[in-house]
């Protein structure tokens, strides 16, 4: 990797229990208590939801077992970032790093940040009060603007400040906040299978009709699974900070995803078994009203608390290591370079951090992160496939390189990622053709700067 100037560097100060809360908790964040809804609407039946649980599961599996291998023999900061310019060249590195950095990072923590301050309005409705309704080109288009945005912003300032003092401080707060939330979720199924009243037979719903059965359908419902599973790969984001990599790196993302795909199933079967499937159909908060149907609508603060702790975890390991992305190509020259440099007391990247901070409270003040969230999935699925494809480059191109961890199931197993994650973003384009090509254009709107910022490089530090 290129650098500029002598700064401080980064160090693993992450142990295994620190980097396996950021899988699991990175992962189970607010989508398990919304989306089963979702792909049920999608797919028509509890069968196809549950299928697409264990599809998505073991798709997510093959990307973390693939992924691992990387993780362990290039255990560096920015993860997908370094990987991609080890096997392709910068220019690839750049485009995931430029595309991350400018729509997906920011993005994905506004979301995560204004999903918390939505479930805290629960609790205090002053927080909905409307300041301000924007119009824009006419009454048709309008924002409303409330007390919420400005606290998301907050939430974004406190988490990113809790990083900004040290790694190990952030690990620790994950830690904390992991076993919280997986100790609340494990809760919550057990009052849903045995609290709820439900029966088996709600697991039989009505058949499905001929457009329900479609390959598309299944996928657009699938998409849903694999946005609750998004996540495992920002473990490899933080690659420089884990200690011993090579071991904790690929054990954190196999297990981590296989716990997490086990709490998902059993989520979603408690749901089912409590609601009928007309019921789960007209569901917008499906873990709140089972939860209500079991015990009693008293029991929605509690339902509310849950939902909060899992997204302040998810918020806090999603500006833990997407800053790494920032950081890693700022420090190569490839980025805005105001992102560069390691605090040399915290030994954390805290340009980065208030880059990425900055960027997402835009984006939460905005309120279009929303609409955006799906171009994070459709782009963020291309770059899983390209660089799960790297594993085999890299197996050709570096054949004696240090390999602690090899891919289970190799190629097989790569190869049905790349499918997979192939037949996903297509059906994105094809569904949502306006919005997939946005994003492929500002990904590609990098390309200048990326030539701009290539010529900066000092010669001698190109040559290497």
């Amino acid at each position: 990797m290129n650098t500029i100037g002598k700064q401080p560097g980064l160090i693993r100060a992450l142990g295994p229990w620190a980097a396996a809360a950021i899988v699991v908790g990175t992962i189970i964040g607010t989508g398990i208590f919304i989306v089963p809804a979702n792909m049920a609407r999608a797919s028509g039946t509890v069968g196809l939801v549950m299928l697409a649980w264990v599809i998505g599961g073991a798709l997510s599996l093959f990307g973390a077992l693939s992924t691992a291998e990387l993780g362990a023999a290039i255990p560096e900061a920015g993860g997908t970032y370094a990987y991609l310019t080890r096997a392709y060249g910068p220019v690839w590195g750049y485009l995931f790093g430029w595309t991350y950095s400018i729509i997906g990072a920011p993005t994905s923590i506004a979301t995560i940040a204004s999903g918390l301050i939505v479930f805290a309005s629960f609790l205090f409705p002053v927080i909905a009060t409307s300041l301000h309704v924007f119009h824009f080109f006419g009454s048709a288009n309008t924002f409303t603007f409330t007390w919420a945005e400005p606290l998301a912003v907050v939430a974004i300032a406190l988490v990113t400040l809790v990083n900004y003092f040290g790694v190990k401080l952030g690990g620790r707060v994950q830690v904390a906040l992991t076993v919280i939330k997986i100790a609340a979720v494990i809760g919550v199924i057990a009052i849903g299978f045995f609290l709820g009243k439900g029966a088996a037979a709600n697991f039989h719903s009505a058949p499905a009709s001929a457009q329900t059965w479609r390959i598309s359908a299944f996928l657009t419902g699938m998409v849903g699974a694999l946005w609750a599973y998004d996540g495992w790969i920002n473990l490899t984001f933080v690659g420089s900070e884990i200690e011993n990599p090579g071991r904790n790196i690929p054990l954190s993302l196999i297990l981590g995803v296989v716990l997490v795909g086990a709490i998902y199933i059993a989520m979603s079967a408690a749901c089912f078994y409590v609601l009928p499937f007309a019921k789960a159909l007209e569901s917008q908060h499906i873990a709140s009203d089972m939860i209500a149907r079991a015990t009693g609508a008293g029991a929605a603060t509690w339902m509310t608390i849950v939902m909060m702790i899992c997204a302040l975890g998810s918020l806090n390991s999603s500006i833990l290591t997407n800053a790494r992305v920032d950081y890693a190509a700022a420090r190569d020259g490839l980025f805005f370079r105001v992102a560069r440099g390691v605090h040399p007391r915290f030994r954390t990247p805290a340009n980065a951090l208030i880059f990425q901070g900055i960027l997402a409270s835009i984006m939460a003040l905005t309120g279009t992160f929303s609409q955006l969230f799906s171009l994070y999935i459709f782009l963020m699925w291309i770059f899983y496939a390209v660089q799960t494809a790297g594993v085999i480059v890299l197996r050709k191109k570096e054949p004696d390189m240090a390999r602690p961890y090899r891919t289970w199931g190799y190629p097989v197993v790569p190869i049905f990622f790349i499918l997979g994650a192939a037949a996903v973003t297509v059906n994105l384009l094809v569904q949502s053709p306006f919005r997939s090509t946005i994003g492929i254009g500002v990904m590609l709107i990098g390309l200048p700067l990326y030539a701009y910022w290539r010529k900066r490089i000092p010669t001698q530090q190109n040559s290497q």
